[in-house]
């Protein structure tokens, strides 16, 4: 009776597990990933990991030529990359267009090759898209505020697809959280840009 009892307690545990393991893959599987280029990634992952239904962040170089890039090599301006954010998001709880909406708020989108007194390529505005649904919806914002115009200037904001992503030395993870008093140029724009997003798909 015992032995009975043993077996057919294996038997149920693995069957949690399994069940278990199953819902979260199937989880994991409803994520979306999103990557932008704003200027120092240290303050773009601060901001954006505030946000709701983002399920994780990590700070990163992509965009470039040259393998496996160090950030000394990044800084040089010689590899093509630029400092990007990765975001990992479930969908059901914030859309892509939230996102890119954010990121239009966060810093200035026209200003080539560089934000505040940060200069370089590295620095540049970009969207990299993961499916031609995020490079619809991308375009469709960068013209918007353009014809709106929001800014004095045109957005350069460069918008292509994903390319592999590097992630940077360890220390640049989530850097301001473990330096509060750490500095990043990051500039707030006009309120007027989620107004005319929301205008544009609806807000939900």
């Amino acid at each position: 009776m015992m032995k009975i009892r043993t077996v057919s307690l294996f038997f149920l545990l693995t069957t949690l597990m399994l069940m278990q393991s199953g819902e979260i893959k199937a989880m994991n599987e409803s994520y979306q990933k999103a990557t932008f280029a704003g200027g120092c990634f240290w303050g773009m992952e601060k901001y954006f990991s505030q946000l709701g239904g983002i399920v994780g962040t990590r700070v990163g170089y992509t965009g470039g030529t040259v393998k496996n890039p160090s950030y000394e090599q990044v800084c040089r301006g010689t590899t093509g990359h630029a400092e990007a954010l990765e975001v990992t998001f479930n969908p059901r709880k914030i859309r892509y267009e939230d996102l890119l909406e954010f990121f239009f708020r966060h810093h200035d989108p026209t200003t080539l090759d560089r934000q505040g007194p940060d200069m370089g390529t590295q620095y540049r505005s970009a969207i990299f898209t993961y499916s031609s649904e995020q490079a619809a919806l991308a375009e469709k914002a960068k013209s918007a505020l353009d014809a709106a115009g929001i800014f004095k200037h045109p957005i350069v904001t460069e918008i292509r697809p994903a390319s592999e992503f590097y992630s940077a030395e360890e220390y640049h993870q989530k850097y301001l959280e473990k330096n509060p008093h750490g500095y990043c140029s990051l500039q707030v724009q006009s309120k007027r840009i989620g107004e005319i997003l929301h205008g544009l798909w609806g807000k939900p």
